[in-house]
C-alpha cells in the first residue's frame, strides 16, 4: 500500500489488506508513513494514524473531539443512532463526559468488580460443565460469548430470555450483512424499544442491579439545578453502552486469546504449569490481538499536525490501536506472543480521559475464562484446519466468527 500522507485526500487507500491480513498491512503502513488517507468504516474518507507515539498522544489530545458536531458536514455518517442511544460517553467531550463518567465510575470500583469474581467463576464452570461431555465445542457461541453476556446482563439486571436477542442485535451493528441493508436499522429500533421498556419496568420495580442504581441516580438528579445530572437519553444510552461494550470487547478478547494459545502450544503449556501468570498474560493477549482495532473516531476542532501530517479541522481521524500495539519502536519483536514482556504501555483499553471504564471487569473475566478452560481441558486443540478459522470482516474490531475446538 502506498503512503498517502504527503499526497493529500485525493486517493484514499484500499482497506482490503486490513481485512485479510491486518497486522502485515499495518506493518507496511507504519513503515510507509505515520498517517494515511483511507476509506473509513462509514464509507467516508478518514485519516488513519498507525504509529504508537502518535496514537498514544492523539488519544489524550483535547483538540481531537469525539463529538460529531465538530465533523465537517457530509464528512461522517456513523451508525445514525437515535438520541436515546447516542448520548453516551463515546460521543462526548468534557464537561458532559466528566459529569457522566463521575456518575458511572462508582459502579466499577475495584471492590465491586472483585465481588463479581466468584459469580464469574461459577458461570465459567457451569458453561464448561455443559460442554465437557461432548468432547468438542464451538468456543465463541458455547463459551466466549455466553460468559460475558451473562455477567454483564446479571450486572444490569437484564432478563435471561432477552439475551439471545441482544446477541443478534450486536452482530447486526458490528458486522452488517450487505445482503440485508435494513438489518442494522431494525436492530437499532429493537434495541431502543427494549431499553425503553426495561427502564420503565425497573423504575416501577427496582432490583439489586446496576441499571436500577442508574435509574435512581437519574431520578434523584433530574430536577437538580446544580451539580451532576443525568438526562433520560443519557440514562438509556448508558445502559446501551455498558451492555454493548461489556459484551463485544470481552468475547473478542477471550476468543483471540484462546486462538493465540492454540497457535503457541509452548505458551499454553507454561500457563497450565503456572496459573499465577494468567493476569500478566491477559495484558499480552490484549496487546497481541487487540479486540478494538480502532479507537472511536475523532474530529479535530482546529487544523493540527499528527506525525508531521497536516489534518484539517472537522475531518475524521481513526487511531489504530491494533497497529500501535504492534509497533516495534515501542514493543520489540511485536509479532511474537510473549506474556513475560513489559507491557505497561499497551493501548488496548485506551489512554487518557476515555480509558475504558470496564477494564478491570474485562481483565478479570478473561483471566477466569481462560484459566478455567485450559485447566478443565488439558488436551484442548483446534477442531478444524488452522486456515479455516475465520475472523469477522471489519477493520473496526478484531474478533472470531467461530472457533471449533475439541479435547
Amino acid at each position: 500500500m502506498q503512503n498517502t500522507a504527503e499526497t493529500g485526500p485525493a486517493a484514499p487507500l484500499d482497506t482490503t489488506p486490513l481485512l485479510d491480513a491486518p497486522y502485515a498491512a499495518y506493518a507496511a503502513l507504519r513503515e510507509a508513513g505515520p498517517v494515511h488517507r483511507i476509506t473509513g468504516t462509514d464509507g467516508q474518507p478518514a485519516w488513519l494514524v498507525t504509529r504508537y507515539d502518535d496514537v498514544r498522544s492523539a488519544l489524550a489530545d483535547p483538540r481531537l473531539s469525539l463529538d460529531r458536531r465538530h465533523a465537517t458536514p457530509g464528512n461522517y455518517r456513523g451508525f445514525s443512532l437515535p438520541p436515546a442511544l447516542d448520548a453516551n460517553l463515546l460521543n462526548m467531550d468534557p464537561p458532559d463526559h466528566t459529569r457522566i463518567r463521575r456518575l458511572v465510575v462508582k459502579a466499577f470500583t475495584p471492590g465491586r468488580i472483585e465481588a463479581l469474581r466468584a459469580p464469574v467463576q461459577r458461570i465459567a464452570d457451569e458453561l464448561l460443565d455443559a460442554m465437557a461431555a461432548r468432547g468438542r465445542a464451538e468456543l465463541v457461541t458455547d463459551y466466549a460469548g455466553p460468559l460475558p453476556i451473562t455477567v454483564i446482563c446479571d450486572l444490569l439486571g437484564i432478563p435471561v430470555e432477552r439475551r439471545r436477542d441482544f446477541l443478534a442485535w450486536s452482530d447486526a451493528l458490528i458486522t452488517p450483512d450487505p445482503s440485508r441493508p435494513q438489518a442494522m436499522k431494525e436492530a437499532i429500533g429493537a434495541m431502543l424499544e427494549f431499553y425503553t421498556g426495561l427502564i420503565a419496568a425497573k423504575r416501577a420495580e427496582p432490583g439489586d442491579d446496576l441499571l436500577s442504581d442508574l435509574i435512581a441516580v437519574r431520578d434523584d438528579t433530574a430536577d437538580d439545578p446544580a451539580g451532576d445530572r443525568l438526562s433520560e437519553d443519557e440514562l438509556t444510552s448508558l445502559a446501551f453502552l455498558i451492555l454493548f461494550a461489556g459484551y463485544e470487547n470481552t468475547v473478542q478478547l477471550i476468543g483471540n486469546a484462546v486462538l493465540a494459545l492454540l497457535d503457541h502450544p509452548e505458551r499454553l503449556a507454561a500457563l497450565r504449569r503456572n496459573p499465577a501468570e494468567l493476569a500478566p498474560a491477559v495484558e499480552e493477549f490484549l496487546r497481541y490481538d487487540t479486540p478494538a482495532s480502532l479507537a472511536i473516531r475523532r474530529f479535530p476542532v482546529e487544523d493540527l499536525d499528527i506525525g508531521g501530517v497536516r489534518i484539517p479541522a472537522g475531518e475524521s481521524v481513526l487511531l489504530s490501536i491494533a497497529s500501535a500495539n504492534r509497533d516495534p519502536e515501542r514493543f520489540p519483536d511485536p509479532d511474537r506472543l510473549d506474556p513475560t514482556r513489559e507491557l505497561s504501555g499497551h493501548l488496548a483499553l485506551g489512554h487518557g480521559i476515555h480509558y475504558c471504564l470496564g477494564a478491570p471487569l474485562a481483565r478479570m473475566e478473561a483471566e477466569i475464562a481462560i484459566g478455567a478452560l485450559i485447566s478443565r481441558f488439558p488436551e484442548l486443540r483446534l477442531d478444524v484446519a488452522r486456515d479455516e478459522v475465520r475472523h469477522r470482516r471489519t477493520i473496526r474490531a478484531r474478533g472470531l466468527i467461530s472457533l471449533p475446538v475439541a479435547w
